[in-house]
């Protein structure tokens, strides 16, 4: 499903480059649900872009789901990202005037899809995630938990292969991470691959393998309560 040979990645401003990303290679499989560690400056957040088609690599290759995406040009990249990767955001990322079944059509919408058809996929996917009675709600008059609910929907509303969380917990209470934690698991057993990004262990531990970041470099690859220096290929 992913497959880094190579890939760093080096910001450059005016003379002084900072090398974010050293040399990585990285395989994730289909159906996978990785979690990836790290302090801030770790490294984590520059692959997690990456992954996400939101950034390129300096060097090295990135092979998403069959096809090289890492000489990609923006629009390109855009495309890939409907097609191939859902986001879950922090800050969920809602837009505020719009019904949350609004929100979930807009990748439809995006694709050119009719408006009842992606009226009837919103509709379904809220109901998968337990929304289904919240359909004409904006943001504002729903909890925490069920705005990162309906962002997970809107997330799937494309069918993809890959869904790339980022810190989906982090504005959430106790309660509503663990109801968050248990859909992501949910959409794990029906097939989906889970990248997630989180600074809290006991986030990470929903996951089947964690990823820790250290100076620009993948320091650990935990499988199945093994921990292993440097990158693991499944």
């Amino acid at each position: 499903m992913i497959r880094l040979e190579g890939v760093s990645k080096t910001y450059r401003n005016g003379s002084i480059e900072v090398q974010a990303l050293k040399p990585v290679d990285l395989h994730i499989g289909r159906g996978e649900y990785v979690a990836i560690m790290g302090p801030s400056g770790s490294g984590k957040s520059t692959l997690m872009n990456i992954l996400g088609c939101l950034d390129v690599p300096t060097t090295g290759s990135y092979i998403l789901d069959g096809e090289r995406v890492d000489s990609l040009d923006e629009e390109q990249l855009a495309q890939v990202r409907n097609r191939k990767i859902g986001f879950v955001f922090q800050n969920f990322h809602l837009l505020a005037r719009m019904s949350i079944q609004r929100n979930v059509e807009l990748p439809c919408l995006y694709a050119g899809w009719s408006k009842s058809k992606r009226a009837e996929k919103a509709k379904e996917l809220l109901g998968k995630v337990g929304l289904g009675d919240r359909v004409d709600h904006r943001p504002n008059e729903l909890s925490g938990g069920q705005r990162q609910r309906a962002a997970i929907a809107r997330a799937l509303a494309m069918d993809p292969p890959i869904l790339l969380a980022d810190e989906p917990t982090g504005n959430l209470d106790a309660k509503s991470s663990e109801e968050i934690m248990k859909l992501f698991g949910k959409l794990h057993a029906e097939g989906a691959t889970i990248i997630l990004v989180t600074h809290e262990a006991d986030i990470a531990a929903h996951a089947k393998r964690v990823l820790r970041f250290g100076d620009g470099s993948i320091v650990s690859d935990t499988a199945a309560g093994v921990e292993n220096a440097g990158a693991v290929t499944p």
